[in-house]
């Protein structure tokens, strides 16, 4: 009661007028969004997570904070009165027991035992809470960079043929029927044969098991027909945080696997350095497609 009641007469820390703050993590997103914003004329803070924002981010940032000082980031986040917060970049998962170390003197230890226990749509959903509690706006990329989400239909010279685009229809009803269960975003298919799906390795280790699969022995030989890569949020996913992402690093991922193409969900998925990107996919002869949304079930 005392807390909510704290809450209750706190200020609101985000300012419609204030900066855009981004929370940056590893990867090139955070100052693509940077560039975005600075293009529209926002003005945007930087708070890089030290250890893993990349060294051209650190040297952007406002700020610098480590991963487990959450007091540390609230208060700077806080101080900066911003329009909104976003959450852009990678960042490696803390152990269980690093959380409750370092917060328990912060909130209650059966809530960080819980948090720290689930999967990572349930930890993002705790962290987004935190935020929120502390009168903070969380945004979307889609909000603040919608150009760089992936278009509807092709955008590469190539588009699939009829049987990749039965590989995609089945990848797609498999990520579908994965939704509730917090696995991951990914999954390569081939003639509706699954042959990987992603867990909390990441697309990458799960293309590199794809083509050791796929090729067999030793990930040699030919890879099966119309193997394509499907990616896209879960149902229900706050489209807020931990959007699907692709790059060029996927697509040289993809074809090294084996994969005539990429599938990804329109709108909901974030193409980096698009230009670079569908550049290679045409030099090595992958098709990237957009999926729209699925149709809303009847009533």
């Amino acid at each position: 009661m005392a807390a909510a009641a704290a809450r209750a007469d706190r200020p609101p820390a985000s300012q419609a007028s204030g900066p855009v703050a981004i929370v940056a993590g590893s990867g090139r997103l955070p100052l693509l969004i940077v560039e975005a914003l600075e293009r529209a004329g926002r003005p945007c803070r930087l708070l890089a997570i030290r250890g893993f924002a990349d060294p051209a981010t650190r040297r952007r940032a406002d700020a610098t904070v480590d991963l487990l000082d959450v007091r540390g980031a609230l208060d700077t986040l806080c101080g900066w009165t911003p329009a909104g917060v976003t959450l852009a970049g990678a960042v490696a998962r803390p152990s269980p027991a690093a959380l409750l170390n370092t917060l328990a003197a912060y909130r209650n230890r059966e809530t960080l035992r819980s948090l720290a226990s689930g999967g990572d749509d349930h930890l993002l959903r705790g962290v987004l809470a935190l935020l929120e509690e502390h009168g903070l706006q969380v945004l979307g990329v889609r909000d603040l960079a919608p150009g760089l989400m992936a278009p509807v239909g092709r955008f590469g010279a190539l588009g699939p043929d009829e049987a990749a685009d039965a590989s995609v229809a089945a990848g797609r009803a498999l990520l579908a029927s994965l939704s509730p269960h917090d696995v991951g975003q990914a999954a390569v298919v081939a003639s509706r044969r699954v042959l990987a799906v992603e867990g909390p390795e990441g697309t990458d280790r799960m293309l590199d098991r794809a083509r050791t699969l796929a090729r067999r022995p030793l990930g040699l030989g030919r890879a099966p027909a119309a193997m394509v890569l499907v990616k896209r949020a879960k149902d229900g996913q706050d489209l807020r945080v931990d959007l699907p992402a692709i790059g060029p690093r996927t697509v040289k991922r993809a074809a090294q696997a084996g994969c005539i193409g990429i599938a990804v969900g329109a709108g909901d998925t974030l193409v980096l350095d698009r230009a670079e990107t569908v550049a290679l996919a045409d030099r090595l002869g992958l098709f990237l497609l957009g999926l729209p949304p699925d149709p809303e079930p009847a009533p």
